[in-house]
């Protein structure tokens, strides 16, 4: 396990420490739980951004026509 040091403003500090302390989970905790959203939204980008580089963009849009029309 790795050690992160953050430099934030004293106001914000204490912000999430109320915000962590309200879902009763420690300060480490509401960071990890951070990044997991974090990770998880890089992740789906990057696997966005694979699919629509292999896609047909020609099928794409009649797909997209299709829905306007419904």
């Amino acid at each position: 396990m790795s050690t992160l040091t953050l430099r934030i403003p004293d106001t914000k500090y204490e912000r999430l420490k109320n915000y962590a302390k309200s879902k009763e989970i420690s300060l480490n905790k509401l960071f990890d739980e951070f990044a997991t959203i974090a990770l998880t939204q890089f992740d789906a980008k990057t696997r966005f951004d694979i699919m629509a580089s292999k896609a047909n963009k020609a099928r794409g849009l009649e797909l997209l026509d299709k829905l306007d029309n419904k």
